[in-house]
């Protein structure tokens, strides 16, 4: 479980995450990775998920699955950063080692581009 200083919960910061952020896209999931101006506690992180991606049942688990597999990750993500993950449709049907593999490749594409672009 994410600790609740990690948790994004404004949706003006999903909203700059996103249109700010770099992205990072595979088959189950998308991440939009961006730098905040005012340094925190550590990264801070959203999850978008979608009625596309099934029946409340199936959207919560999903989250959960998301949210487990960022926590493992927290301490690898840059402390002043922003990340929104975003569940695509094929989310509901991936294997949990699946959803890990397209989340470290999403992270990986994501930062790239925001070291790249200088962000």
């Amino acid at each position: 479980m994410l600790p609740p200083a990690h948790r994004m919960r404004r949706s003006a910061d999903f909203e700059q995450a996103v249109r700010r952020g770099a992205r990072g896209g595979r088959d189950t999931v998308v991440v939009h990775l961006t730098q905040r101006t005012d340094p925190g506690p550590g990264p801070v992180v959203g999850f978008v998920v979608s009625k596309g991606v099934g029946n409340a049942v199936t959207r919560n688990l999903v989250k959960r699955r998301l949210r487990a597999l960022v926590h493992e990750r927290l301490t690898s993500l840059p402390s002043s950063s922003s990340v929104v993950v975003r569940a695509l449709p094929a989310a509901s049907q991936a294997e949990y080692a699946a959803l890990a593999t397209d989340l470290d490749g999403a992270l990986a594409t994501a930062r790239r581009r925001l070291e790249r672009a200088g962000r």
